[in-house]
């Protein structure tokens, strides 16, 4: 990025600061606090432990320094400002996850847009929202576009703010379903004697295997037997015998199954379960990125600020303004609407904005100012 570039950037940047009440996190004065610059040169320089005290009124700090990136840590400190953590003295962390369009299985950044990138994470943060609010409860939640390649969701419930590493890492892989055995899906229930083996439906990943279980015999009723034995098989590790002993068992022993009762339905029932758990898994994990969980001390980036390598804003977003929310309409800041400016690209590029798709050849050109960040601010253009 060259000199007028970054001055360019930095100076918008601060107009927007100038103009937006970002807002603090809960006990602000107990977190760490640090910032990128708009260094020159291809390097940059995190600038750290600091204390709210020594930034002072943080909205002020932000008009007056307009800073590349915003941090703040989900650790609350005696000492926030000492220059180690064993110095700081931890009281206690928000548990944080992130989801990085970058990182989600069977994305391809090389070929996906910035747009299906989004998209995708969307589905993912779902996903992880109904871990957060059916398995585990969490009530003090926020969520924010990360102004980059996907979501944060900050969680502030009492009970999590003492897990060390190794209990948030339990979470981690609840979440990615790390691990997951069939056999700790079922538990054994004993009665007039006789012992037998029941998948869990009342909640977790058995609730889950199980709603698929009984979406896949609720299917195999609208099939002819032929059809049904077809379907069956399609399905990976069973063969048409082991198809047809399943669809018996079924057809015999159906409100037992429905049930979650592993012994009605013999060996074919368990073993289409343990198909169906490795489908689920897949389905219905969230992706999450692990050492941001894990890391007591992490910090993540400031909501309302401007995220420095796209132009957009870490946007926090309310629980019911997710479905219908566009990361690249709404998180554009309405500072930079409204005007165009002159840029020099050195290659072709495709900006996909505001409801539009721009498409621009090597050369000069003159865009929407928000366009124009975006792409400076992604190393893609140079300001004229």
């Amino acid at each position: 990025m060259d000199d007028r570039t970054r001055r360019y950037l930095r100076e918008r940047f601060g107009d927007y600061y100038r103009a937006t009440t970002v807002g603090l996190p809960p006990a602000a004065n107990e977190r760490e606090w640090g910032h990128i610059p708009w260094t020159p040169g291809t390097g940059t320089t995190m600038v750290r432990h600091q204390s709210q005290l020594e930034l002072g009124d943080v909205d002020d700090f932000l008009a007056r320094t307009a800073p590349r990136h915003a941090y703040f840590s989900a650790a609350r400190y005696t000492d926030p400002s000492a220059s180690t953590m064993s110095q700081k003295g931890w009281r206690g962390a928000d548990l944080v996850f992130d989801l990085d369009a970058d990182h989600l299985p069977g994305v391809d950044p090389e070929e996906a847009t910035y747009a299906e990138m989004l998209e995708v994470c969307k589905d993912a943060l779902f996903r992880l929202l109904r871990f957060i609010e059916e398995d585990f409860a969490f009530e003090d939640v926020e969520v924010v576009f990360s102004g980059g390649r996907g979501y944060h969701v900050h969680v502030r419930d009492a009970e999590v703010q003492q897990l060390d590493s190794d209990g948030r890492r339990e979470i981690v892989d609840y979440v990615l379903a790390e691990n997951l055995e069939t056999d700790n899906l079922i538990r054994t229930i004993s009665a007039g004697g006789t012992t037998r083996r029941v998948l869990r439906t009342e909640g977790g990943w058995g609730r889950r295997v199980h709603t698929e279980l009984l979406a896949v015999i609720e299917e195999l009723d609208d099939l002819e037997e032929p059809e049904a034995l077809k379907r069956l098989t399609e399905i990976k590790g069973i063969g048409e015998g082991r198809a047809e002993t399943i669809l018996g068992a079924i057809e015999a022993n159906r409100k037992a199954i429905e049930t979650g009762n592993m012994e009605a339905g013999g060996p074919g029932i368990r073993l289409l379960v343990r198909t169906l758990a490795e489908d689920v898994k897949a389905a219905e994990s969230a992706p999450i990125d692990e050492p941001v969980t894990t890391d007591t001390h992490r910090l993540i980036r400031l909501p309302k600020t401007l995220h420095g390598g796209s132009g957009l804003v870490v946007k926090p977003l309310e629980r019911e303004q997710l479905e219908a929310f566009d990361p690249l309409v709404d998180a554009i800041p309405e500072r930079f609407r409204g005007q165009t400016i002159e840029i020099e690209l050195a290659e072709p590029q495709r900006v996909e904005l505001d409801g539009d798709i721009t498409k621009l050849e090597a050369g000069h050109h003159t865009v929407a100012e928000y366009v124009g960040v975006f792409l400076m601010a992604r190393g893609e253009a140079q300001k004229v």
